[in-house]
């Protein structure tokens, strides 16, 4: 069912009170009334004064610009009334101008998509409008203004393909349709699930399915910590939490600290993130088809500041969780806000569908957008450090470690069985291993012990 929203009223659901302002069209012929268009599709001019006098629009996008939250953005709105919301070489124009002015006013742009995708009446013309409007995110994107999205119903085709999944954070309305095919060109039996809102949350495509009530809070929210300052240098590492004893003396033995840091009883990303930030943001999926609900990824605001975080929880780090790690670590890096990361995982997940999914390219990618970024990195080892898994998300020259915790090139049983030791010679495994937090120090791993 298509969204019953009309482009103003998706509008005026997000922007404060009557303040959004128009974009003026680029200065250009008008389309005569009666011509049928570039390829002369019979009957398309009079298609398109109906949809003109039915909807009092005269294309399918309205671009303007207006406070959501007392933050000022481009709103780009879709009027799926006007033959279904679809993108012709006029749509393009708008949607240019739109892009335009969020790149030179440094505004951040927030779509309100409601699409089939392209005008089909205008052929290949209407087609060639998603490399323009690509090369114009693109452009936004290198210029470091963020890209909001939420998709109505439906979402589909090359509105999808280019300002829906285009986007930084990509949030959808309950129940609506999304997905690159529209529901009559889907192979038959194609599983509806998958062109839903909360299908593509669950193959971690999308960030989050909002209400319709809770949309003009989200996106302020979502301006808030994108827009925020972003904090100055370095973000510190998180020091001992409240409530939590610090782990004192230190470990005497490896395998001590080993089992402090696999305790139920130690605090977990989610205690430390708590503590750290006032309020969080968090993004959700790889875009590749996973999500891992064992790495947090978001934006945070600490002392009216923004920070960005990407978190392991203590499980085995999916390939999922390692991209969307990676793809907060570039968000970031484009934004210009500075990012902490907490370690805490076994190791990289090992088994045959880790391995299908891409493990290894995963961990690459992650460690080339820690290796590249531009903005500071903090990382604080808070529990488990398992490998490669584990280094992936830490901090070239700027890891600490928290008391009760542990980093190993290897597991002390995985490095037993390897050289062919029995289950009791783990332990002095473990200490030959020099994984103790303050090993890291005197090895010159870590810069210190937290705490």
């Amino acid at each position: 069912m298509a969204d019953i929203w009309t482009a103003r009223e998706a509008i005026a659901s997000v922007v404060d009170g009557a303040g959004f302002a128009e974009l003026a069209d680029a200065p250009g012929p008008e389309r005569p009334t009666g011509v049928d268009g570039p390829i002369g599709w019979p009957g398309y001019g009079q298609s398109l004064a109906r949809a003109g006098e039915r909807t009092g629009e005269r294309e399918s996008v309205v671009c303007g610009t207006g406070s959501i939250g007392g933050t000022e953005a481009v709103v780009v709105s879709f009027e799926f009334g006007f033959l279904g919301g679809s993108l012709g070489a006029r749509t393009g124009e708008r949607l240019e101008a739109a892009y335009t002015a969020a790149r030179e006013r440094r505004l951040p742009l927030v779509s309100l998509i409601a699409t089939g995708g392209s005008r089909m009446q205008e052929g290949m013309r209407a087609l060639a409008q998603l490399q323009r409007v690509a090369r114009q995110s693109a452009l936004l994107r290198a210029s470091g203004v963020p890209q909001l999205a939420v998709l109505r119903d439906p979402t589909t085709g090359g509105g999808w393909a280019t300002l829906g999944a285009g986007a930084d954070v990509i949030l959808a309305l309950p129940g609506a349709q999304v997905g690159f095919a529209g529901s009559r060109v889907r192979p038959p039996g194609a599983d509806p699930a998958a062109y839903t809102a909360e299908g593509q949350l669950a193959s971690g495509q999308i960030d989050a399915v909002v209400r319709r009530e809770d949309l003009r809070d989200t996106l302020a929210r979502w301006l808030r910590h994108l827009g925020a300052p972003p904090w100055e240098g370095p973000p510190e590492p998180p020091g001992p939490l409240r409530g939590h004893p610090v782990a004192e003396p230190p470990a005497r033995t490896g395998w001590e600290a080993v089992a402090r840091a696999r305790s139920a009883r130690r605090p977990r990303a989610d205690a430390y993130l708590a503590a750290y930030f006032d309020r969080v943001q968090e993004i959700s999926g790889d875009r590749c088809g996973g999500t891992d609900p064992g790495m947090r990824c978001g934006f945070g605001l600490r002392q009216g500041r923004a920070v960005a975080y990407a978190a392991q929880c203590g499980t085995a780090t999916l390939p999922a969780g390692f991209r969307t790690a990676a793809r907060l670590v570039r968000l970031a890096d484009r934004l210009g806000i500075p990012v902490l990361t907490l370690v805490d995982t076994p190791g990289a997940a090992n088994d045959a569908e880790a391995e299908r999914a891409g493990a290894g390219a995963a961990i690459a990618e992650l460690f080339g957008a820690m290796a590249t970024a531009r903005v500071p990195l903090t990382t604080l080892l808070i529990g488990e450090g398992g490998s490669g898994g584990a280094l992936a998300l830490a901090a070239p020259g700027n890891l600490w470690a928290a008391p009760d915790s542990y980093f190993s090139v290897i597991a002390p049983e995985a490095a037993a069985a390897i050289l062919k030791r029995t289950p009791e010679q783990v332990p002095e495994t473990a200490d030959l291993l020099r994984l103790r937090p303050h090993d890291l120090v005197d090895l010159g791993i870590a810069r210190g012990v937290v705490g």
